[in-house]
């Protein structure tokens, strides 16, 4: 369920101008991203989004000393030991979630590298094929114009073929008798 800043700053007994100073800040701004969306014109914060503010008016200095007494006071009134510790344990889960997140981040990004060498290396080959593939289309252009021009000498250089004359036909009896 998501609140409301007013909301927030209600419970921990803060301002709401406070709350927005602090969460402007690092590290907290960084750890509210994608926590908290703006709906009809009111910044919602989700749950986590609310443990982090409310984590972090507890834990660190305040924006007035007002609300570094209130918080103290409260700290005392819900027992600060037992509190202490469910923040130390949640402080180091947080931890431990940030390691992780923080290799897996670094594995990531080791995969993405390769990737990139990978096409690299795909893109210069397909370059150099696209090269061979102008440099083969060049040479069987030239080869065909050579081929063209060849015929063309050969077709005005080599002289027409005789006509063959026909042998007689053999002369019949009567044109020998009467010499036709």
């Amino acid at each position: 369920m998501s609140k409301t800043i007013k909301e927030i700053a209600d419970e921990i007994g803060v301002s709401k101008q406070a709350i927005f100073k602090r969460i402007k800040r690092e590290p907290l701004s960084t750890s509210l991203q994608g926590l908290m969306v703006t709906v009809d014109g009111r910044l919602m914060v989700s749950v986590d989004g609310e443990k982090l503010i409310k984590q972090a008016f507890s834990g660190g200095e305040s924006s007035t000393s007002d609300n570094q007494l209130t918080v103290e006071v409260d700290d005392l009134v819900d027992g600060s030991s037992t509190k202490s510790e469910e923040k130390t344990a949640e402080v180091d889960g947080q931890n431990r979630l940030y390691e992780i997140l923080e290799r897996e981040l670094q594995a990531k990004n080791e995969q993405i590298a390769a990737l990139q060498a990978e096409l690299s290396k795909e893109r210069q080959h397909s370059r150099e094929q696209a090269e061979k593939i102008a440099v083969l289309a060049d040479q069987a252009q030239r080869l065909q114009l050579a081929q063209m021009q060849l015929q063309q000498i050969e077709d005005c250089v080599a002289p027409a073929e005789p006509e063959r004359q026909q042998p007689e036909p053999p002369r019949r009896w009567w044109s020998r008798l009467f010499g036709k």
